[in-house]
């Protein structure tokens, strides 16, 4: 079958800046396009910033349905009241009595849009991708053409670090609330008949946690954008410049390790630790660097484009990826790509997208994340070795078009095995 193919990607929120998930959507649905196949993806805030123009041709196309939603979680507009007009649709009024009882309600409601778009425009597709949403809506779509999901790792571990991380009793059950809707993702991804994943770890974890076979899971490692994140050979290095690229006060993310970390350092040598992005106001970052006293020595920047995020990479002179777990581990090969010698813990599949060129810790251990610190500060040779190796890692391994070819091929299988 070497027919284009017309394809459906679903993606219920779909930042292209950060997180897995709205990086993800963007480029592969890039190559697959650049591979000759029709691509449509339909998309929840905030615009996923597809580059349709440059990618369609007389033979393809890619475009970009945003679906109409409630946006409740826009940062610019956080938890606003809907007006009366917008609850007359059954499916906002369910999305807003959910986030007033401190739920997550966005999987459920948006695949119920997705439905509902794909009856009232009666449109037909070869396979519909759905990127993590694993609703109710999407899965009754599968009665009607072949349907498959990519799992990027398994929210249970999440819920489950985040629950771990607070004391309070009423915290842990406004966790639990928040996080109902994995009992829903689980039925969903068991009734698929192929899951994708981005690493065997992911894979692993996934299947355990959900209760699914490892059989039936296709493991397709992601690109590394190589167009955005390049060694910039211009900027000079600021010696102890170290930076890490989560500053999200998420538990799995590890941050706070990370600091307990640079205040041991700062007791031998200075160091400027970078962190891209904002921690949370009044949250768990903020709250500890004013308590370990690392104000001076911490700059957040803020949201920042990709040609500055090239530039504080190239200024750098370690980039530290201290995460708990990650199911692929993007800041990895970004760090890897911009030509930095990298540290990260043994995460999830962090060791996956290393392999042999970054230098290891366990994860949420201080002490051992201040030692590599310090013996890679220490050692000029040891950076250089490892800026190249993961250099040409990232080169031969981790290409967006060797990402959408194996997709395609798992694609042909779905639909063979669905006919």
């Amino acid at each position: 079958m070497n027919t284009p193919l017309k394809i459906g990607l679903i993606s219920y929120r779909s930042n292209p800046h950060c997180g897995g998930q709205g990086v993800y959507i963007r480029h592969l649905s890039h190559a697959l396009c650049d591979l000759g196949h029709d691509v449509e993806v339909i998309a929840g805030p905030p615009d996923p910033l597809l580059n349709t123009n440059s990618h369609n041709t007389s033979s393809n196309t890619l475009t970009l349905t945003m679906l109409k939603t409630l946006d409740l979680y826009n940062p610019e507009d956080l938890f606003r009241t809907p007006s009366l007009d917008e609850l007359k649709d059954p499916i906002n009024l369910i999305e807003w009595l959910d986030v007033s009882t401190m739920g997550y309600p966005e999987p459920l409601t948006f695949g119920m849009r997705v439905k509902r778009h794909v009856n009232e425009t009666k449109k037909q597709y070869d396979i519909i991708h759905d990127n993590q949403c694993l609703s109710y809506g999407i899965l009754s779509l599968a009665k009607r053409m072949p349907v498959t999901a990519t799992i990027h790792h398994p929210i249970t571990l999440d819920r489950k670090l985040e629950v771990q991380s607070t004391t309070s009793f009423l915290k842990k059950l406004k966790v639990l609330r928040w996080y109902w809707f994995i009992s829903m993702q689980k039925r969903v991804a068991r009734k698929l008949s192929h899951i994708i994943t981005v690493s065997d770890s992911s894979k692993k974890d996934i299947a355990k946690e959900f209760h699914i076979s490892e059989s039936k899971f296709k493991t397709i490692p992601i690109g590394i954008d190589t167009e955005n994140f390049y060694p910039l050979e211009t900027i000079k290095k600021q010696p102890n410049r170290i930076i890490v690229t989560n500053s999200a006060d998420t538990p799995l993310k590890g941050l706070f390790h990370l600091l307990f970390a640079i205040k041991g350092i700062l007791k031998t040598r200075p160091v400027k630790l970078v962190v891209i992005g904002n921690p949370q106001k009044g949250g768990g970052i903020e709250t500890l660097v004013k308590k370990l006293e690392l104000d001076r020595h911490i700059e957040f920047t803020g949201r920042i484009d990709n040609e500055q995020f090239v530039k504080e990479y190239a200024k750098s002179s370690i980039a530290v990826v201290p995460s708990l777990y990650e199911g692929f581990g993007l800041p990895v090969g970004e760090a890897m790509a911009c030509r930095i010698p990298v540290i990260c813990t043994t995460g999830g599949a962090l060791p996956e997208v290393a392999g042999d060129a970054a230098k290891m810790v366990p994860p949420g251990d201080a002490k051992a994340l201040e030692t590599a610190i310090l013996e890679l500060l220490d050692d000029p040779s040891q950076r250089e070795t490892l800026a190249e190796k993961g250099y040409q890692r990232v080169l031969k391994e981790f290409n967006w078009e060797k990402t959408a070819v194996r997709t395609v091929d798992t694609y042909k299988e779905i639909i063979n095995d669905y006919h």
